[in-house]
C-alpha cells in the first residue's frame, strides 16, 4: 500500500470510533494489503492518539491459542498498543457504548519491572523482566463490521483492541507455572469457559518472548512499568449491557468486568 492508501484506511478506522459505525474489511478495498501494511496502518491511528495526548501503557498480544485462532480464522499471533485510555477500573460499571460490538477475554496481564527489548530476547530474559502478573480481562472489540476479519484487517484496527480490566493484587513470578495455570470463566455467576496458561503459545512466557523480539526488529523495546497482555486462555466471549464476568486464575485470584446497562451511560 502506497502512503495515501494508508492513511485514508487509519483515517476510516478513526471514523468508525468516532461514529461508533462498523466498517467493512479493509481487505475488500485492499486485497493485497500485507501484515506489515497492516501494521502501518495501526501505526498511524496510534500517532493520531498520541498526538491527541494519550500515552502508551503497554502492549497487547492476540490470537495465540488454537481457540482464538480458530474463532477468527488466522493462523498466526498479532499485536496491538495498549493506551492509557483503554484501562477500566474494577470498581465501576463499564460503558458499553464506548465499543461496538465488544467481546472479553480472560488473560494472565505482566507488569514489567524493567525494560525488555528484542531480538534475541528468551524466556529467562523476560522473566526477569517482569515484576509481578495481575489477573485480567480484556475487552476486544473491532471495527470491522459483523467480525468478518482476516489478519491484516485485525492488526490494522490495533489488534481488534478495546479495553482492559486489571485486578488489584499483584502476585510474583515465583513458584507460579503460568502454562500448568487455570482459569475459570463466569458470566452472572454461570460457569461458561474454562482453559489453562498452557493454551497461550504453551506458556504466556513464550508471547511475551514473541512479542519482545517482534517489536525489538521495528527498534521498539517494551518499558519497566508497562502491561503486557499475552493472549486469551479461552475463546472470546461476547457480552451484553447489564452482565458481569468473573475470570478466576489459580493461585492468582480474580478480576470481575461489570457492564453497564446503556440507559446508563
Amino acid at each position: 500500500m502506497d502512503p495515501g492508501s494508508v492513511e485514508k484506511a487509519a483515517a476510516a478506522l478513526l471514523d468508525a470510533y468516532a461514529t461508533g459505525t462498523p466498517i467493512a474489511p479493509l481487505t475488500k478495498d485492499h486485497p493485497d494489503m500485507s501484515v506489515a501494511d497492516a501494521y502501518a496502518v495501526q501505526l498511524a491511528q496510534v500517532t493520531a492518539w498520541t498526538g491527541a495526548g494519550a500515552r502508551v501503557k503497554g502492549h497487547k498480544v492476540g490470537l495465540t491459542s488454537a481457540a482464538m485462532q480458530r474463532q477468527m480464522g488466522v493462523d498466526q499471533p498479532d499485536f496491538g498498543v495498549l493506551l492509557d485510555t483503554m484501562f477500566l477500573p474494577e470498581s465501576a460499571p463499564i460503558d458499553t457504548g464506548r465499543f461496538l460490538q465488544p467481546r472479553i477475554e480472560p488473560e494472565i496481564a505482566f507488569v514489567l519491572g524493567r525494560p525488555l527489548a528484542g531480538p534475541g530476547a528468551t524466556a529467562a530474559d523476560a522473566v526477569a523482566a517482569v515484576d509481578y502478573v495481575l489477573p485480567a480481562l480484556e475487552v476486544i472489540d473491532s471495527r470491522i463490521a459483523d467480525w468478518k476479519i482476516t489478519l491484516p484487517d485485525t492488526i490494522a484496527d490495533n489488534a481488534s483492541s478495546g479495553g482492559v480490566v486489571l485486578g488489584t493484587r499483584p502476585v510474583r513470578l515465583d513458584d507460579q507455572d503460568l502454562s500448568l495455570m487455570g482459569c475459570l470463566l463466569r458470566r452472572d455467576g454461570d460457569l461458561i469457559d474454562t482453559g489453562a496458561g498452557g493454551a497461550v503459545l504453551g506458556s504466556p512466557i513464550n508471547a511475551l518472548v514473541w512479542l519482545a523480539n517482534v517489536l525489538g526488529e521495528r527498534g521498539v523495546s517494551l518499558e519497566a512499568g508497562h502491561v503486557v497482555l499475552p493472549g486469551s486462555i479461552t475463546a472470546a466471549v461476547p457480552v451484553a449491557p447489564g452482565q458481569t464476568l468473573t475470570a478466576t486464575f489459580a493461585g492468582i485470584g480474580s478480576v470481575t468486568a461489570r457492564f453497564g446497562r446503556r440507559e446508563q451511560a
